[in-house]
């Protein structure tokens, strides 16, 4: 089948549950996974012809795409920083938010490059945020933690997928008995965590392909304790930061007033309140006294 007539059929089938762009990049996506070519190609070869088995392949992604499912969980990856990283049902598809946050770490930091800092990522899903960062600073020995078992597989694979060597902990944040030996002795320069923080109430705002796929554990969180994560993080924060060293988080837009007093009470200062590029509060940053 020619290439064109199937990017027709993507069109024919799915612009009347997403947007028309959205369904072309759905295609070229296919286009580069699968025939290995790139979108620009069908501008040069217009006649070029998907072979059977892999027109199979297409068409089967249609059909999930049809039922909504995210086309990073079809795949079974997807990109974030510039690397690779392996996803399921069990993690959370890593966003272009977090990648802002990643990159407000990084630069924070790029001036302790000759120096040895320890990194702490609370909640680490896939482990993009803890692998990216141990990429991309210097020196940085990075610790990852989460409550998942099959999270920690994933991020532990993505890990070595990466040639990137991280310290994965099982534990629950909101339980000191299940981290509290791991870290007694351990000091960190700079703690992050994107933790579950939108409140069921707010489901409503949530698409349905979200709802139906990502794993409710790490996205919502009661409306009568909806900050309840950050809580727990900043006291660990208290007693397990270095003088000066940075806590950062990815927030919910709509509470970041009150995520911000959390810090400015709890003997933080320098702390900032930073719009992504959708204009929206999402991440937050403060220093420890």
């Amino acid at each position: 089948m020619k290439a064109l007539d199937l990017k027709k059929i993507f069109h024919k089938e799915l612009d009347v549950i997403y947007d028309k762009e959205e369904v072309s990049n759905f295609f070229f996506l296919c286009l580069e996974k699968y025939s290995d070519i790139p979108r620009i190609y069908l501008q040069l070869e217009p006649e070029f012809t998907i072979s059977k088995p892999e027109t199979e392949q297409y068409l089967n992604t249609l059909e999930a795409l049809k039922h909504q499912k995210p086309i990073q969980y079809i795949f079974g990856e997807t990109e974030f920083y510039n690397l690779k990283f392996n996803v399921s049902e069990d993690v959370l598809i890593p966003r272009q938010e977090t990648e802002e946050l990643v990159d407000w770490i990084i630069k924070c930091n790029s001036k302790h490059s000759e120096e040895s800092l320890k990194i702490l990522d609370i909640g680490t899903g896939s482990g993009c945020i803890a692998i990216s960062l141990a990429e991309n600073i210097s020196n940085a020995e990075v610790y990852a933690l989460d409550v998942s078992e099959k999270a920690l597989e994933i991020a532990k694979n993505n890990a070595e997928q990466n040639k990137i060597d991280v310290s994965f902990i099982k534990a629950n944040i909101l339980d000191q008995a299940t981290w509290d030996l791991d870290f007694r002795n351990i000091k960190f320069d700079v703690i992050v965590s994107n933790p579950p923080y939108v409140r069921n109430m707010e489901k409503r705002e949530i698409k349905r392909n979200v709802l139906d796929n990502e794993p409710h554990l790490a996205l919502f969180i009661d409306d009568y304790n909806p900050l309840i994560f950050y809580k727990a993080i900043i006291q660990f924060a208290v007693d397990n930061l270095k003088p000066n060293g940075e806590l950062f988080f990815e927030i919910n837009q709509y509470l970041g007033n009150e995520t911000k007093e959390l810090l400015m009470v709890s003997n933080f200062n320098e702390v900032e309140l930073r719009k992504d590029l959708n204009n929206n509060y999402r991440m937050l940053k403060g220093k420890k006294k």
